[in-house]
């Protein structure tokens, strides 16, 4: 695996997992958590839109390169 197909999976997983973490502590929060569940969820979910912009920067900045 390339370096470039492992950051693109890597990218890719924290996604998931930004926004995964994001709406549990969201869910946790509406179901009698505290304000820092709150906080967490919305900063998460930030996170994940953060790496959206991230993963279209490195697929432009790396188009040239193969994924072998």
């Amino acid at each position: 695996m390339s370096l470039k197909a492992f950051h693109i999976l890597f990218i890719i997983l924290s996604m998931l997992l930004a926004f995964g973490f994001g709406v549990w502590e969201l869910y946790g929060y509406l179901h009698g958590g505290a304000t820092v569940d709150l906080m967490l969820g919305i900063a998460s979910l930030a996170a994940g839109v953060g790496l959206i912009f991230y993963f279209k920067a490195v697929l432009k900045k790396l188009k040239d390169i193969s994924y072998l």
